[in-house]
């Protein structure tokens, strides 16, 4: 059992939780994710590894309710205990040589780009940050992003925080202003990191997406989670999450996200009338 130390919501739809548990933050790299259940009853979901602290054993996940277990898991407190939290799993991001780097993050997405910004930032790295949202309501880790780069630029899609547009107008204002990336790393909605992608191939700029598609195990054996990148089918569990955005096939992980979206609407809603019958 894995307890939990510490909760803070961060805005309407996201929740930052603190799990004790010192085997996993002992290993834990930026890039990876654990495997986690609410209770008993829920199902086996990825969550990226937003943060950890060796010394107190603890490992922090940032999720966003968006279906039946995350709203389950929204609903337990600090003091409450979690069956199963598995990892870290999958392959850190790779930063060895890397001397100034774009780091790219959407929406939640930016959880699992800010542990990439902080190891790069301790390492030495110049990190240029570009967070976007939809709206100010939306955002979150803007405080600890601006700790953990040398520039931060700060986008939403109706101007009501930092900069009106996306954050592939910062990026292209960026690269043509001079600056000269080793890598661009990128982590957010798929369609965002399709045009990230493509941005940089544009400018010749090598480009890293994560990549988190429908996953179950984690060991590769369920197949949930393949994606084709350079005409192969990989597993984001196991040879990923991260790959050269450049190879990835965005169109067919689009489609293939989208084909459980009613069945993860309805087990929501049938999560939230489960809890409103308990009060």
């Amino acid at each position: 059992m894995f307890e939990i130390v510490k909760k803070e919501i961060l805005n309407p739809t996201v929740t930052r939780m603190e799990i004790l548990a010192p085997r996993v933050a002992k290993k834990a790299e930026p890039g990876q994710f654990i495997i986690l259940r609410a209770d008993e009853q829920s199902e086996r979901i990825p969550l990226t590894i937003a943060d950890f602290d060796r010394l107190r054993g603890t490992v922090t996940v940032i999720f966003q309710v968006v279906g039946a277990t995350t709203e389950r898991l929204n609903h337990l407190s600090v003091g409450d205990f979690i069956p199963d939290f598995v990892g870290p799993l999958g392959k850190p991001t790779h930063t060895a040589g890397l001397r100034k780097v774009a780091v790219v993050g959407g929406g939640v997405g930016c959880a699992i780009a800010f542990p990439v910004a902080k190891k790069l930032h301790e390492m030495g790295c110049e990190v240029h940050a570009v967070i976007g949202f939809r709206t100010k309501e939306l955002v979150i880790l803007e405080k600890e992003f601006a700790q953990n780069s040398t520039k931060l630029k700060r986008m939403s899609d109706d101007g009501s925080w930092g900069e009106k547009g996306l954050v592939t107008d910062a990026l292209r204002e960026l690269i043509e202003s001079g600056e000269q990336y080793d890598e661009i790393i990128t982590i957010g909605p798929l369609i965002m990191m399709k045009f990230v992608c493509a941005l940089a191939v544009q400018y010749g700029v090598k480009c890293v997406a994560s990549m988190n598609p429908v996953m179950i195990d984690g060991t590769g054996m369920c197949g949930g989670c393949r994606l084709t990148v350079g005409g192969k089918t990989v597993f984001a569990c196991v040879d990923g999450p991260e790959f050269d955005g450049a190879l990835i096939d965005f169109d067919e992980a689009i489609e293939r996200s989208s084909m459980y979206r009613g069945f993860e609407r309805h087990k929501y809603e049938e999560s939230c009338n489960l809890f409103k019958g308990e009060k």
